[in-house]
């Protein structure tokens, strides 16, 4: 559609029901990882609708970067509860995630029953090596983003050595930078100052429901009374989730476990999703044992292929762990795979609408600088040595699936190394550049018969 004209006037303000409308379209194109995304919304709801203007649509996404979780789903969440309160919130972030989670099911119900087919197989092995170029190309992006001098550099290699030669959690890796990079604000403050904007910004499109001048709402005013009323809520639903599981399945139970981890999991999302799934990968793999690492690598496959948040692999862990474990009986393992999917999604995402609906008050309110922008620069900074880290762990299962004793896949190598151009060289998309290798992977495939 073309840009309209921009008009001194703002328009008509949107209804709830045109908002779900646009919301529930949105769940089902936000394709293009959080940068893709939000470019999108900014197409969308600043220049072309222009329900939000350019300074509160940056302001909010300002608040999103600080926070941990997908900041694309978070501030769809701001701009709804801004427009129609708490409902206006729930709808637009839920609907943010609900088409994925049913497209990435459906995917991930294909995979589990008929994985072990040749042509599936052939698909999802040449998948797997543009899987590790793309996470290479994650860490280039943020890398050549967030490493502006010597410091962020250092911090960088320290995380990757202490994830990559030390196996230090990455919980601590994230308090450790966040402490560096608060000291670095402190002390070195020209070292830690954020760098420009977030590429969104463009020419003023006219006046907008939400302008700059627009009060805020009175159900965005901050109070203590309702800071602590919606934490209570929060609290009460998440504390009654968990009782359940317990009563129901044990402490111990996969249910609970799953239910505990990914809500720990969720805390931990700085920096985006590429960086948590080292966390993901030491719980769900080697720890809990819910699905093996080359199940890992195919679900952020069907992730990446999927509309909504990257962090919906989570997701994929659930399906794949209550699949696996038979958690419902050997003869209902679709039934516990997708129990097991919704759960998994229910409490990652929970914080996240806690973060808008209890912090959001606060922004709207007060207008005014984020404090966080140095301990936020310096675990940015360490997210680039973590994914790094993921990469080289990819790399080295692509490329040498039974061990280094085992023979080398120049196969593999060709395929990831046609990936790295596409997307280095030829700023291809993801999805094109994944559907392109999993026809090679099952080219290889059919041919390997006449090859050996």
């Amino acid at each position: 559609m073309m840009q309209p004209d921009t008009p001194a006037s703002a328009p008509q303000a949107p209804g709830f029901w045109q908002a779900f409308a646009y919301w529930l379209r949105l769940g089902f194109i936000s394709f293009g990882g959080p940068a893709g995304q939000i470019a999108l919304m900014h197409e969308d709801l600043v220049e072309r609708r222009r329900w939000i203007s350019e300074q509160r649509f940056l302001h909010a996404l300002n608040f999103c970067m600080v926070l941990p979780g997908p900041e694309a789903q978070q501030l769809a969440t701001y701009i709804g509860w801004l427009m129609h309160k708490t409902r206006g919130g729930l709808v637009a972030g839920g609907l943010f995630v609900l088409p994925s989670l049913f497209i990435l099911m459906a995917l991930s119900w294909m995979y589990m029953a008929y994985g072990d087919l040749p042509a599936v197989a052939g698909v999802l092995y040449g998948i797997k090596p543009a899987v590790t170029a793309i996470v290479v190309s994650a860490a280039y992006r943020i890398g050549s983003r967030a490493l502006k001098n010597r410091l962020l550099w250092g911090i960088a290699v320290a995380a990757f050595v202490a994830i990559f030669a030390l196996n230090v959690p990455f919980p601590l890796i994230v308090l450790a930078a966040g402490v560096a990079g608060y000291l670095g604000g402190r002390f070195a403050p020209h070292q830690f100052a954020p760098g420009g904007g977030h590429g969104t910004a463009g020419q003023a499109s006219g006046a907008a429901v939400i302008d700059d001048s627009t009060p805020t709402p009175p159900h965005a005013l901050f109070t203590w009374a309702r800071f602590w009323q919606v934490l209570l809520v929060f609290v009460v639903i998440w504390a009654a989730a968990m009782a359940a599981l317990t009563a129901l399945c044990g402490w111990d139970g996969a249910l609970t476990q799953m239910a505990w981890f990914f809500t720990k999991a969720a805390l931990l999302t700085f920096g985006g999703a590429y960086a948590v799934l080292p966390y993901v990968y030491q719980g769900a793999v080697e720890h809990y044992h819910w699905l093996t690492a080359p199940q890992m690598m195919d679900g952020l496959a069907l992730g990446e292929t999927t509309p909504g948040p990257l962090i919906m692999v989570v997701s994929f862990v659930g399906f794949a762990g209550g699949w696996s474990q038979a958690l419902l009986g050997p003869q209902a393992l679709l039934p516990a795979a997708v129990l097991a999917a919704t759960l998994v999604t229910f409490f990652t995402f929970l914080p996240s609408f806690l973060f808008i609906f209890l912090g959001g008050p606060f922004i709207e309110s007060t207008h005014g600088k984020l404090q966080f922008t140095a301990p936020l620069t310096g675990i940015t900074a360490a997210v680039v040595g973590v994914i790094v880290n993921l990469a080289v762990f990819f790399a080295f299962h692509v490329l040498w699936p039974r061990g280094l004793a085992g023979p080398f896949e120049w196969t593999s190598a060709l395929i990831g190394i046609g990936a790295a151009l596409a997307l280095f060289r030829y700023k291809a998309g993801v999805i094109p550049v994944v559907l392109a290798c999993g026809l090679a992977g099952l080219g290889t495939s059919a041919l390997r018969p006449f090859i050996h």
